[in-house]
């Protein structure tokens, strides 16, 4: 069974910014399962036997091979898509975690095509929906790292 298709997946997903403002987000590359092109979070589908928070860092360091501090837990997002004919249906928990850029880095060079560090007011086009909906849904949390 795969998750997000035949079951509703659970992923914990990371908004990490540098304490100054900035968020680091990567563009999806061509290998990756799906929305190819994007510019995402990052984050990945919760592991059996991990806790939420556990997961997410475990996820950060695979992603941007780095650490970092969780700083707050957002509110869980349902994520309902037609992706390529396939319907896909996610839980999303995201975090907010305090990064240092300077230990930021591409850990993960065949689905991450691209990093960036970027304003929530100056963002790259076209976004991952599920970071649409945190940016449309959550701007009272977010308003406090910008």
């Amino acid at each position: 069974m795969k998750a997000g298709i035949d079951i509703i997946g659970v992923t914990t997903a990371f908004y990490c910014h540098d304490g100054v403002g900035n968020f680091v987000l990567h563009k999806r590359s061509n290998k990756c399962r799906d929305e190819q092109g994007v510019w995402d979070n990052g984050g990945g589908k919760l592991e059996y036997g991990l806790t939420l928070e556990e997961n997410v860092l475990k996820e950060l360091k695979e992603e941007l091979g780095c650490d970092g501090r969780i700083q707050e837990q957002l509110p869980s997002y349902s994520l309902i898509r037609n992706n390529n004919g396939q319907k896909t249906h996610w839980i999303a928990i995201p975090f907010i975690i305090l990064v240092n850029p300077n230990e930021v880095k591409n850990n993960d060079p065949e689905k991450i095509a691209e990093l960036g560090w970027f304003k929530l007011s100056h963002l790259p086009y076209p976004l991952h929906p599920g970071l649409k909906i945190v940016l449309s849904n959550y701007q009272k949390y977010l308003e406090k790292y910008k």
